[in-house]
């Protein structure tokens, strides 16, 4: 029987530096497509370079774009990966095979992702045990979730891959914290959407709650002076989170919503 056709769909903006290995770890698939928001570095360069097919659209939120993503692409199979990812060689050996033998009755496999940040591989904490859907049947899943936090949802079998996506998400400091602080304010509004409110004593709790949960319950002070540094910055997540929810009001305005 003929191998399943896959498309690996990546969205991107100002990712010149981390493009090129995300898509040269999926080569093997019949399709690469990025989906760009008006990068000004070269990013779509580099995308053309990797032999991708590049659209440039607008920046409409996380899951908008992936959904456009796999609805743009060619193949009904599609695995979806950000910039700062790739696979590795285990994983990638894993859906070749599966794609050369059929996925069966699947709707979609999830994997493990490691993350390594700055330089140093985390095994414990929050970014530990992540489990990731990642490739599927477009045609019995969708991109989900409330952004930033997407997610992939799909109606059928899910099946399990032991090798793993390998995570880069940070350059330096400076982009964690950038993150962060794009990140909340993009929670604080769609929380504010939904009707909820923050009192007082929530962001305090809030980023309490998750130090203790990223540092003792999920043993991030296993992985020493990263493991507290992460926790620290996990705790300013929650704080942030909800500060921010708390000062959206009739009378104030909404954080900017970015676009990337």
């Amino acid at each position: 029987m003929p191998r399943t056709p896959l498309s690996v769909c990546v969205v991107a903006f100002q990712e010149e530096d981390r493009l090129g290995d995300c898509l040269s770890s999926a080569s093997f698939a019949e399709e690469l497509l990025v989906v760009d928001s008006h990068s000004k570095d070269r990013t779509r360069e580099v995308a053309g370079r990797a032999g991708a097919r590049v659209i440039e659209r607008d920046w409409p939120g996380h899951v908008a774009q992936k959904e456009f993503a796999i609805r743009a692409a060619r193949n009904d199979w599609v695995l979806c990966l950000d910039a700062d990812e790739r696979l590795s060689p285990p994983l990638r050996g894993e859906i070749e095979a599966l794609l050369d033998r059929r996925p069966g009755d699947a709707a979609g496999f999830s994997m493990p992702r490691r993350t390594n940040y700055l330089g140093r591989w985390i095994r414990h904490g929050g970014f530990a045990g992540e489990e990731k859907v990642r490739l599927f049947d477009r045609r019995r899943g969708r991109w989900g979730g409330t952004d930033p936090h997407d997610r992939v949802e799909v109606d059928g079998p899910l099946r399990a891959l032991r090798g793993a996506i390998l995570h880069y998400p940070y350059r330096d400091l400076a982009e964690h914290l950038a993150t962060i602080e794009s990140y909340t304010g993009i929670m604080a509004r769609e929380m504010a959407k939904k009707g909820r409110r923050a009192g007082p004593l929530d962001p305090p709790l809030h980023g309490l709650a998750r130090f203790v949960k990223f540092y003792f319950l999920r043993a991030g002070f296993l992985d020493g002076g990263t493991g507290l540094h992460l926790a620290r910055l996990a705790a300013r997540y929650g704080y942030l989170k909800y500060a921010k929810l708390r000062a959206l009001s009739p009378r104030g305005e909404a954080p900017p919503l970015p676009r990337g």
